[in-house]
């Protein structure tokens, strides 16, 4: 499909998302939106896909990044005569696998997970986290893009910070045709799911996605967006009734996580555990991050609060 020089490729993933596309946009320079799954699957999908529009990976002059996930930054170091990766500077630490990062990375889940409540059983999880990694691409971005930038090469895009499912995200709006590239902001067919992740530097707060995401969201409604081409499932319109859709189901399971505190205080996993009985085992880093951002939900909305009793929290309604 292609609306305002943006065409769509779809390739596969080995993730339970399942396929993922990414975006030639043809302006001053040819540019690929995201870089999908590190596989021989997706590889052969990509080139068909650029055979379909005329192109072969010899044509591919930069590389942009709407966030650093795995599904989206696999072919980074496959296009013989690439001038450019662009994206948000937290993509770096993940393309240039900084050592130092990912084991602050494995202990940020650690302690979390203790400060939870989870059970030893569970801990296995955090031996996980890296495995992704091998359907990932390598490098180094040449320039970082910020709120408000213009894409190289594509004037008419701006940069739009979409932080929540990932720290590093970005979306790309071109507002003469309300085309706007969201990567895994906007969903139509699934809620994107707003992900911890460690703090940037060592010693800050970390960050609390359920709060970014909701701002971003309401941020979008008010661009006047006309056509989503997302990183997964369909191209679609109507954004601004699919936002008031996700932040209405985000204050419902809040509304959830509220009844279940109703019978007296409870861990983050305690909580996860009502809060999703049938996913947590099979998909207990996502379940995890929702109920950890909806208890930050609550907190910021001053419903909840904490207490430490023996290094693990415990959380409770606020009295009036």
């Amino acid at each position: 499909m292609a609306e305002s020089n943006i065409y769509q490729i779809t390739v596969p993933t080995p993730f339970a998302v399942g396929d993922a596309h990414v975006y030639l946009i043809k302006g001053d320079t040819l540019s690929l939106i995201d870089a999908g799954t590190k596989t021989k699957q997706a590889w052969e999908a990509l080139l068909n896909g650029l055979k379909k529009f005329g192109y072969t990976p010899n044509d591919i002059e930069q590389l942009i990044l709407t966030h650093h996930h795995p599904d989206h930054i696999g072919f980074t170091e496959e296009f013989p005569r690439l001038k450019a990766i662009y994206g948000h500077a937290l993509n770096d630490v993940w393309l240039k696998r900084e050592e130092a990062y990912f084991q602050r990375y494995e202990q940020f889940f650690h302690d979390l997970y203790i400060e939870s409540g989870v059970p030893e059983s569970y801990q296995a999880f955090l031996r996980t986290l890296r495995s992704p990694l091998r359907f990932a691409g390598k490098g180094e971005l040449s320039e970082y893009l910020t709120e408000g930038d213009h894409l190289p090469g594509h004037e008419e895009y701006r940069v739009v910070e979409t932080p929540g499912h990932a720290q590093s995200h970005i979306s790309f709006y071109q507002e003469a045709s309300g085309a706007f590239i969201g990567g895994d902001h906007l969903l139509s067919h699934i809620s994107s799911n707003p992900l911890l992740e460690p703090p940037t530097e060592p010693g800050m707060d970390r960050p609390k996605p359920m709060l970014q995401y909701r701002s971003a969201l309401i941020r979008c409604k008010e661009l006047g967006i006309h056509t989503v081409y997302p990183g997964h499932g369909p191209i679609f319109t109507e954004a601004e009734s699919l936002i008031d859709k996700r932040l209405k189901k985000q204050e419902q399971r809040a509304d959830r996580v509220r009844e279940i505190l109703e019978d007296g205080s409870k861990t983050a996993f305690q909580i996860c555990e009502r809060l999703f009985p049938n996913q947590i085992d099979k998909e207990f880093g996502l379940t995890m991050s929702e109920t950890i951002g909806q208890l930050d939900y609550l907190e910021d909305c001053r419903e909840v609060q904490r207490t430490k009793v023996n290094g693990i929290y415990k959380f409770l309604l606020r009295s009036e």
